[in-house]
């Protein structure tokens, strides 16, 4: 490690930057630092080509592929061009009344430690590539983390492409009216390792306390949708004996998930959630008996096992309804993601640069998913994460200290010049 690399970290640039960006689809009404930045969308534009000028004001070579994904690749005097790159970077994009740190962060942090480097005289052997993800928040085209899934092959560039918003509108031609469809498709195989630094989105930090968390495991993810059809009629007319209520079915399914995933906790994993976080009821009228119900659930742990009983305890109470409660049910599970262990290597780079650079580090699991969870299936991986004030993150509330983010940015500078001087 170079031991005066962090000194050349500056928190006042990565402020300016994060702050900057915040002010792309920002939210005046919101109370606290509120921003929409939906892909495709002019501020998702806006916020991409803000990224592009400071990623060539430093010399950066930027690429745009297919999807979207932006790339800035730095090669330093004396690097070998050829050899395999370490990169690192997050999401511009994000949830509707999201926050300011949330991706944002991890990409500005990334060309942060590129300009400390630049700034120390330091000549890393490796290139250093800065990415901006498309889609990692899946708020318009996705279930999420769609340009980090085509980026490793795991999904196809003509099939991303397609996908389509609620209005019908593709990606392909979003990315088009923004500027940012672009050519070819970013292999994240081809990299050496990458890192990430990410707001953590939890209390765990704060409650330690700790100035960065090293995460060792991203928990995995599997989202079911759910159709429950009843009979709709008069609320009024029609006696409790015989009506087939799509409702109380569906809230008979949302207690059986919370049963058993606190079975789970208690006996198997702690780190288990289910979670009901789409519920549409139609037709929607007071004095109509539901004769629908969508749900939408999420379910993660660290371990697949535990999320596959709790899927099929899912599926079983689903049986029973049908038995009990003469509904129809239909059952799908079109994102499933398992969890990932972050490599050895950069679990051990982090630590090694919190240690240098004198910031208190923990280990802890990732019970979000992040762009760095495909990436490992392609090339060696690690996450940090920097404390998150009140836990508050998706909203307006999202807040991280401006020094915590400095901090954070110089363990990660270090740590990047390690992996690219190995």
């Amino acid at each position: 490690m170079d031991q005066q690399l962090h000194r050349y970290v500056d928190g006042d640039r990565v402020r300016v930057d994060i702050t900057r960006t915040a002010e792309f689809g920002a939210l005046p009404d919101e109370e606290g630092h509120g921003r929409t930045v939906l892909t495709g969308t002019e501020a998702d534009g806006l916020a991409r080509e803000y990224f592009v000028e400071r990623l060539e004001e430093r010399g950066l070579e930027v690429r745009v592929d297919a999807v979207g994904n932006v790339t800035g690749r730095w090669v330093p005097d004396g690097a070998d061009p050829t050899a395999r790159a370490v990169a690192t970077g997050s999401h511009l994009d994000s949830v509707v009344s999201g926050g300011i740190f949330d991706g944002v962060l991890g990409v500005y942090a990334g060309l942060e430690s590129v300009r400390a480097m630049q700034d120390a005289g330091l000549s890393p052997d490796r290139p250093v590539e800065v990415v901006a993800f498309t889609e990692e928040e899946g708020g318009r085209f996705s279930d999420g983390v769609l340009g980090s899934s085509v980026a490793i092959g795991a999904r196809d560039v003509d099939d991303a492409l397609a996908a389509a918003d609620g209005d019908g509108v593709t990606l392909e031609e979003a990315l088009a009216r923004i500027g940012f469809r672009g050519d070819g498709r970013l292999n994240a195989a081809a990299w050496d390792s990458w890192l990430e630094l990410h707001v953590e989105q939890g209390t765990r930090l704060e409650e330690a306390p700790a100035s960065a968390g090293v995460v060792t495991h991203i928990t995995g993810t599997i989202r079911c949708h759910v159709d429950i059809v009843g009979e709709a009629n008069h609320a009024g007319t029609t006696s409790m004996g015989s009506r087939t209520d799509a409702l109380a079915a569906a809230s008979e399914l949302v207690l059986d998930l919370e049963s058993t995933t606190n079975e789970i906790v208690r006996r198997r994993s702690e780190t288990a959630v289910g979670t009901v976080g789409q519920f549409e009821v139609e037709p929607g009228s007071i004095n109509v008996i539901p004769g629908a119900v969508r749900l939408g659930i999420d379910v993660r742990d660290v371990e697949y096992a535990t999320m596959e009983r709790i899927v099929s305890g899912i599926q079983s109470c689903l049986d029973r309804l049908e038995d009990q409660r003469n509904v129809e049910t239909s059952f799908s599970r079109p994102y499933d993601i398992e969890p990932i262990a972050m490599s050895d290597r950069c679990v051990a780079a982090l630590h090694d640069a919190a240690a240098g650079v004198g910031i208190d580090a923990i280990d802890l699991h990732s019970g979000a998913g992040h762009d760095t969870m495909h990436i490992a299936k392609a090339t060696d991986a690690g996450l940090v994460f920097a404390p998150s004030e009140g836990g508050y993150s998706h909203s307006a509330a999202e807040w991280t200290d401006w020094e915590d983010c400095a901090a954070a940015t110089r363990l990660l500078a270090v740590a990047l010049h390690d992996l690219a001087t190995e």
